[in-house]
């Protein structure tokens, strides 16, 4: 990689190594997750979302109603948001760890692992980034139309959850034929409407699974609701969380990356140079959880476990000072960036 299309400048000192191998040394230490820091963190964190959420449900004033929904809203957020470390991490490193937040966290809210894994890496290969064929990119950059189109529809989006999982998916379980396109266009957690998810046999099967849980189990919830052992309003408030973790989740996206892009594929240095760091502080943690305020270190490195990834942005803007030009200092200026204001 030479200097003119490298996103780092390269000392003195490190002249005889690329950027990335430079880098690559750099961070070679950080590629282990830790299973104790994953399961401490879901267990508390999903504890949180569900115990103020109960609080939610038995409190009568409206300000203690309205903050704990927020403070659930966030613990949810952040808990939903492992679903990225599941995509990235193999399976015998965290045994049992996936099934476990399907259960206590991606079936209740209808954002089942299913929906991710096996979509999500379509956004990182080298042929596919930026690309049709990437789930997760939209030539954003200056359409600010585009921008608020997509902002909008996501308070819609636990709306299209309920209709896939508890009213499409019945019918699919018994035709197969739609639940093979049920698959290919209506599993994936896509903003690319042009994106057709790759489907095997074993992909279908999964799928068909997870299909059943959920409507085993919001199944056994509208029955407790229905016998007045669950209050009604707990699904109102399912929506009000849902919608919020959306639009943040929306917010935190589109700050993620410049967006500026020709449609053809782009390798690691190029995916680096699209997207952004805002490493901020706690504000940061809140809306950009589970390490993704880091991304363009993630983009460089997918394999780092999100614990991990404020020791390697630490790391490479400390050695390698040019690579500080690809942080913002805020969401909100990441945001102004994109539309151009």
């Amino acid at each position: 990689m030479n200097a003119e299309t490298s996103p780092l400048v390269l000392t003195d000192e490190f002249a005889v190594l690329s950027a990335e191998t430079q880098a690559a040394r750099l961070l070679s230490d950080l590629h282990q997750p830790n299973p104790r820091i994953y399961w401490a963190d879901l267990i508390l964190t999903t504890f949180a979302g569900w115990t103020f959420l109960l609080v939610a449900l038995h409190t009568s004033l409206a300000w203690q109603t309205a903050l704990a929904l927020a403070l659930s809203s966030m613990a949810f957020y952040r808990g939903l948001c492992f679903i990225h470390e599941i995509a990235h991490i193999r399976k015998l490193l965290l045994p049992g760890f996936e099934t476990t937040w399907n259960l206590v966290l991606g079936v209740p809210l209808l954002m089942p692992s299913i929906v991710y894994v096996g979509v999500h890496q379509n956004h990182h290969m080298v042929s596919t980034y930026g690309t049709e064929n990437d789930p997760e990119y939209m030539p954003f950059a200056g359409n600010r139309l585009m921008v608020l189109v997509f902002l909008l529809q996501s308070v819609l989006l636990p709306a299209l959850m309920l209709l896939r999982f508890l009213v499409l998916a019945p019918v699919g379980l018994a035709v197969p034929v739609f639940h093979l396109w049920l698959a290919q266009k209506a599993t994936a957690l896509s903003m690319n409407v042009k994106y057709r998810r790759q489907v095997n046999a074993a992909t279908l099967a999964r799928i068909g699974r997870w299909e059943m849980v959920i409507l085993f189990c919001w199944g056994a919830g509208f029955s407790l609701a229905f016998r007045g052992m669950l209050p009604w309003r707990f699904f109102a408030f399912w929506y009000v969380i849902h919608a919020s973790i959306s639009l943040i989740n929306t917010l935190r996206t589109l700050a993620a990356h410049r967006y500026d892009t020709t449609g053809e594929p782009r390798d690691r240095a190029a995916q680096l140079r699209d997207s952004v760091d805002i490493p901020g502080g706690l504000w940061s943690e809140l809306w950009a959880p589970v390490g993704l305020r880091y991304h363009a270190v993630h983009h460089f490195f997918p394999g780092i476990p999100y614990h991990n990834l404020g020791k390697a942005y630490s790391r490479l803007t400390k050695a390698l000072p040019a690579y500080r030009d690809i942080s913002k200092p805020s969401l909100a200026a990441s945001l102004r960036d994109l539309v151009g204001l």
